[in-house]
């Protein structure tokens, strides 16, 4: 028995897995006491009030390359490029010539060319164009708008933590009917995790929450979970915290367990509406992992088979959540449509 113990003891240290009892869903401790929506939404307000420096992200840093990179935030047109050095540019994409679309034009030489006349842009304000702010950290891509923030900027956005290098980044990307709180306040409960996704989750026990507060520090203002993600028959416990630095942003900390140190990095960032006239909100979450394993160094070599796998178990998480998510919209929609109409 005790070669059996050190055999066991040897094999722990050497693989962060267990294999765990068949799942009995409707076995498990129900959660909704806990879970309170007093708690949730002290939470929410908090994060809401926080600033922001008037970021928000827009692409994975991988997304923006050689050439017009387009995308959308709270309505306002962008185009993104990378110039020779690698730099990031970001600014309007309606030419201040004659309104085309910079985004489908090219860049030559690190500099963008409108398809319609050939007015050139480096990157600089000139002909009446102006960039935007723009800050990449290796792993997101972020502008800076201060006029539709309408807060006081910050030099570059409220990054809390990465972890150290080397490590492996996927970003992964969805869009829901709803506003960016009700993307935060979802991860503000994590006590819905192992009924809500069974297949990733298991064990899944909330250690502490902060107090129903109007203001608490952001290292005062976190949720500590017990958790063990599935992978199949196999589970690896970890202790990870959640904290929402910004309005538009929650981070989850792995802090004990196997990849200390890990992060997932979820952004909401606005949209347009959509043809409906509702609110379009983009999921954009940042998976970055690391390990002190000796083996996470060979798994740096076959990152390419790696990330992808990981931007899947995120949108499949998040195409869950969102429905989640879009759901609180719907109903809160709903409860102020019937107060306007007892109101007239």
């Amino acid at each position: 028995m005790t070669a059996l113990r050190t055999l066991a003891t040897r094999m722990a240290k050497a693989s962060p897995f267990q294999v765990l009892p068949p799942l009995r869903w409707a076995a498990q401790e129900p959660t909704y006491r806990d879970a309170s929506p007093a708690l949730i939404q002290s939470a929410l307000r908090r994060s809401q009030s926080r600033p922001s420096g008037n970021w928000y992200v827009f692409a994975a840093s991988t997304d923006v390359g050689g050439q017009p990179f387009a995308a959308n935030v709270a309505g306002e047109e962008l185009v993104a490029w990378r110039d020779d050095a690698g730099d990031l540019h970001v600014g309007p994409a309606e030419c201040p010539h004659l309104g085309a679309d910079l985004s489908t034009g090219r860049v030559e030489c690190g500099t963008l060319i409108c398809p319609w006349h050939g007015l050139r842009l480096s990157g600089r304000r000139e002909a009446g164009w102006k960039p935007y702010p723009a800050h990449d950290d290796g792993v997101l891509a972020w502008v800076r708008l201060d006029r539709i923030g309408g807060e006081e900027p910050t030099e570059e956005p409220i990054i809390t933590h990465r972890p150290p290098q080397p490590s492996i980044a996927a970003v992964a990307r969805l869009v829901g009917t709803c506003e960016p709180a009700d993307v935060i306040a979802n991860r503000l409960d994590p006590w819905h995790g192992s009924w809500f996704h069974p297949y990733s989750f298991t064990q899944l026990e909330v250690l502490s929450s902060p107090p129903i507060a109007d203001d608490l520090p952001v290292e005062q203002d976190a949720l500590a979970v017990a958790v063990t993600f599935r992978i199949g028959r196999l589970g690896v416990p970890v202790i990870a915290e959640f904290i929402s630095p910004e309005p538009r942003t929650i981070l989850m900390k792995i802090v004990d367990g196997e990849g200390s140190g890990s992060v997932v990095e979820t952004h909401a960032t606005p949209l347009a509406p959509g043809p409906d006239g509702l609110p379009r909100t983009a999921v954009i979450e940042a998976v970055v992992a690391y390990s002190d394993r000796s083996g996470f160094a060979r798994a740096l070599g076959v990152a390419p088979l790696i990330t992808p796998l990981m931007r899947y178990s995120a949108a499949r998480l998040w195409r869950d959540d969102l429905v989640y998510a879009e759901r609180v919209f719907a109903l809160r929609r709903r409860r102020r449509e019937r107060r306007d109409a007892t109101a007239e």
